[in-house]
């Protein structure tokens, strides 16, 4: 690892376990979509019912992240990580023997509550095994896996199925998942014991309560896509009713899920806000990039998949200097600086003319990207840091949350906008022009949506900064 040639080796081994930790949930991501044309043929299904092999991977990550993260921190994160590790060992296995459509997509579900256990964890550790002076650059490793596992997740896919077939973009996992078992085994710290009169309990009806919550919302915004219809709004009304209920429940329980009097902490609110506004505009670059650069620039399929490929390959050339930076200058300056670059790509791709052609397109989105890429590591390292240990995989779960729940949302909603203002109903064959002017006024929202967060920023750096000066006066007086 870049800048970590003062770690001991066991650090760097410690550090090896978390970036497959990391690596392991972000290739499963992406890796079946690859082979959706492929299963579907496979088991003589329709392509929706396919799409329920990556929807309920997704659906497991998303409501069960939150609940894993905070038992983690009851019983202990390495306990259940390592738990974690051989279940999705077992998913894999299971996916890759799977005799039917329906056992693959039960499998895949099991793959995600093991992905969920893995990425809520996996953060919290960074504290525990890595000097505080090097944090972000910890954090921008772990970065670098996530964006190489998205990026290589449909190239090894079409790879893996040409040459060996379906089956092996599951088994590919089990390799892998051994490795590491057996680091996080030996380098992980052991979990403290902590006497059960000390333990708080573990909120089953919150728990149950957000899983259904999440599932709601998140079925309301993925099914029909496309359309807008009663089943969508029965969807998002029980989404809302589940909220209140959970909002209720954790007012009255004993030990609850997320205790709400953290969000009365200005700057984590912020933190949990901006990583969803930010993830919901980087999920505009990947529905609506496609369009544009086939559309509105005539590209082919291997050319358009080239040009996509420059993103996830800035945000992985950047993660390590990106920590770095955030290590000298400061998580909330570093935060703040992303979220400008971002603001500045994305208003570029709103005003920017086709005729600019390929670099017109491509030099904004490295600007996004890189934008995105401090922002991330800043954004996680402000958490992480302040906050007690024992909450640190509650929260570590919540930015993932915060972030799938934005991906998941910009995938409609900007989708939504795309559709709406290039005025054509089939997007696959929208006019040049048509496409041209969807990706503009979709990207101006995305514009608006980052200069919110960057209002945020703003302001939590600000009262940051009145505290600090609140407290040298104190100290003197």
């Amino acid at each position: 690892m870049a800048g970590g040639a003062n770690l001991t080796p066991s650090v760097r081994w410690a550090l090896a376990c978390l970036s497959l930790s990391i690596l392991m949930p972000s290739l499963d991501t992406s890796i079946a979509n690859a082979g959706l044309p492929t299963l579907a043929h496979a088991f003589s299904a329709s392509f929706q019912e396919a799409q329920w092999i990556v929807l309920a991977y997704l659906l497991a990550i998303t409501t069960l992240i939150v609940s894993v993260g905070r038992l983690g921190d009851i019983i202990g994160r390495r306990q259940l990580l390592l738990v974690g590790i051989c279940l999705f060992m077992a998913a894999s296995l299971l996916c890759g023997v799977a005799p039917t459509i329906s056992l693959l997509i039960a499998a895949r579900a099991a793959q995600g509550l093991g992905a969920a256990v893995m990425m809520a964890l996996t953060l919290p550790f960074v504290g525990e095994t890595v000097p505080k002076t090097k944090t972000g650059i910890a954090m921008g490793l772990l970065g670098t896996m996530s964006a190489i596992g998205t990026t290589l997740g449909p190239s090894l896919g079409g790879v893996l199925i040409a040459a060996v077939g379906w089956r092996a973009i599951f088994l590919v996992n089990v390799p892998l998942g051994i490795l590491n078992f057996l680091l996080a085994r030996r380098y992980l710290p052991v979990d403290r014991r902590v006497p059960k009169t000390d333990r708080s309990g573990f909120d089953n009806v919150g728990a149950l309560l957000l899983a259904l919550t999440l599932s709601a919302y998140a079925l309301a915004i993925t099914v029909s896509r496309g359309s807008f219809g009663p089943l969508n709004m029965a969807l998002l009304l029980a989404a809302v009713l589940g909220f209140g209920l959970f909002v209720l429940a954790e007012t009255r329980a004993a030990s609850p899920l997320i205790r709400l009097t953290l969000f009365c902490k200005p700057a984590l609110s912020a933190s949990l806000t901006m990583s969803a506004l930010v993830a919901t505009v980087m999920m505009a670059t990947l529905v609506v990039g496609p369009f544009y650069l086939s559309r509105a620039l005539g590209l082919d399929a291997a050319l358009v998949g080239l040009v996509l490929s420059v993103g996830p390959l800035v945000a992985a050339l950047t993660g390590v200097p990106a920590g770095r930076t955030v290590d000298r200058f400061g998580a909330q300056r570093v935060t703040i600086v992303g979220l400008i670059a971002m603001a500045a790509g994305s208003f570029v791709l709103s005003t920017i003319p086709a005729g600019f052609g390929i670099a017109g397109y491509v030099a904004p989105i490295a600007v996004i990207t890189a934008g995105y890429a401090l922002f991330q590591v800043a954004n996680n390292t402000a958490v992480m840091t302040s906050i007690r240990p024992d909450q640190r995989g509650l929260f570590s779960a919540m930015l993932s949350l915060s972030r799938n729940l934005g991906l998941i949302t910009g995938s409609s909603v900007m989708g939504a906008v795309f559709t709406f203002a290039s005025a054509t109903i089939d997007t696959t064959t929208a006019r040049p022009s048509a496409a041209g002017t969807g990706t503009r006024v979709t990207f101006a929202v995305a514009t608006i949506l980052i200069v919110v967060a960057l209002a945020i920023a703003v302001g939590t750096y600000r009262r940051a900064l009145r505290n600090r000066a609140s407290r040298v006066i104190s100290s003197l007086s």
